[in-house]
């Protein structure tokens, strides 16, 4: 089977010759953009134009100009400029638009990223660098609802890519299998509380499937966004979830990242639940080198998750502050929170429950990340006592 990238794979072994042209990109000569790419480029830009009711970040900043500067590029792994934008051109509807089919698009078609990123993250300019990793000193983080009044749970996750490994649009099958086997290795070396099981979604029976169900555990095939984005070719091959015994640590292989780490438990020991992700992070990242940029730290699919990539949050009950969801969201933005139904984005609440989170992951480190979430929980918290 000849993928995007022209690796042949034959029963799942890759031929000498393409791998020693896949391994070094740089030897292989340049392909130049096809004139069916071009074609649909120039569709997918007019399409663009002429949609009165798409307020998509691709459609704010690809401008003619700028398209005119992409619409030729290619990574060193075959990337287009149409592997970028084809979710947000065929989803109208999208807030963003655009996603990295590997790590050198974030440079390569720099000038459509770069200012999406900066619009997204509310601040990020292409002179701007992404701190080097910190996790901080876990000892300063708490609990921050001691007495279980308001915080019903809480989780800290974070997302890698593998170094070398593009993302899920250019994957070929083999790779698929070869970093679920490399990841799957690493997770049978975990010890103590990170101890648990790896479930493959290919082959899982009918009883399994249920208890991850059950659990809330399972992700499903990528929604239309993924899908349109060419991001679940093989489904569900390379696929899986891993959690601990105690099912407090979670991890997706080959779902919309290569990796989506989660930590969480119920209650509010914030200290607790990041001191386990950073423990996991750490384990897996001595055998797995993951891909990060100097610039714009870790490198995932979407550029909406760069940066630290953490998102620490609570399921949390303010009544009070909560009768009126929008006082609630402007108290929120004062500490850089981000207040989302329980069902995520753009959802309600249930029975008076909201997901709090860091609204920022770019500019700032891990530690400062997390710092941040708690602070301006334990201030919600006061407040709602107040009133």
């Amino acid at each position: 089977m000849a993928s995007k990238k022209g690796v042949l794979a034959v029963g799942g072994i890759v031929t000498a010759v393409a791998a020693y042209y896949y391994l070094k990109p740089s030897s292989c000569p340049k392909k130049m953009v096809d004139q069916a790419t071009l074609s649909k480029l120039e569709a997918g830009f007019q399409k663009l134009q002429n949609a009165q009711d798409c307020h998509s970040l691709l459609k704010k900043y690809l401008t003619r100009d700028v398209l005119d500067q992409l619409k030729t590029k290619k990574t060193d792994m075959g990337a287009t400029l149409l592997d970028v934008i084809q979710s947000g051109v065929e989803n109208l509807d999208s807030g963003v638009g655009i996603y990295a089919p590997d790590a050198q698009s974030y440079k390569t078609f720099a000038a459509l990223f770069d200012p999406i990123i900066d619009d997204y993250h509310k601040g990020f300019k292409p002179t701007d660098k992404h701190p080097q990793t910190d996790f901080g000193n876990i000892e300063h983080f708490v609990n921050v609802d001691p007495k279980n009044e308001y915080v019903i749970s809480t989780r800290v996750r974070c997302g890698r890519s593998l170094k070398g490994y593009p993302f899920n649009p250019m994957l070929t099958e083999a790779q698929y299998k070869e970093m679920e086997t490399k990841v799957k290795g690493q997770l049978a070396t975990f010890e103590g509380e990170l101890k648990g099981t790896y479930y493959p979604l290919l082959g899982m029976d009918k009883a399994t499937q249920q208890k991850l169900i059950d659990d809330h555990f399972l992700f499903k095939e990528g929604d239309r966004f993924l899908q349109a984005a060419n991001a679940c070719r093989y489904w569900p091959v390379g696929r899986g979830i891993f959690h601990n015994d105690k099912k407090t640590f979670l991890m997706w292989v080959n779902e919309e990242d290569h990796l989506r780490i989660i930590s969480m438990q119920k209650g509010g020991d914030l200290k607790e639940v990041f001191g386990r992700l950073v423990k996991a992070v750490k384990h897996i990242e001595q055998k797995i080198p993951f891909s990060r940029d100097d610039r714009l730290g870790y490198l995932t699919f979407c550029p909406t998750n760069l940066g630290t990539t953490i998102r620490a949050s609570v399921h949390i009950k303010l009544p009070k502050l909560a009768a009126d969801r929008k006082k609630l969201e402007e108290v929120a933005a004062r500490y850089n929170l981000q207040v989302r139904g329980t069902a995520g984005e753009h959802t309600e609440s249930v029975g008076g429950i909201y997901d709090i989170s860091n609204k920022r992951r770019m500019g700032l480190t891990e530690y400062q990340a997390v710092k941040e979430m708690q602070d301006g929980i334990i201030e919600l918290i006061k407040m709602e006592k107040s009133l």
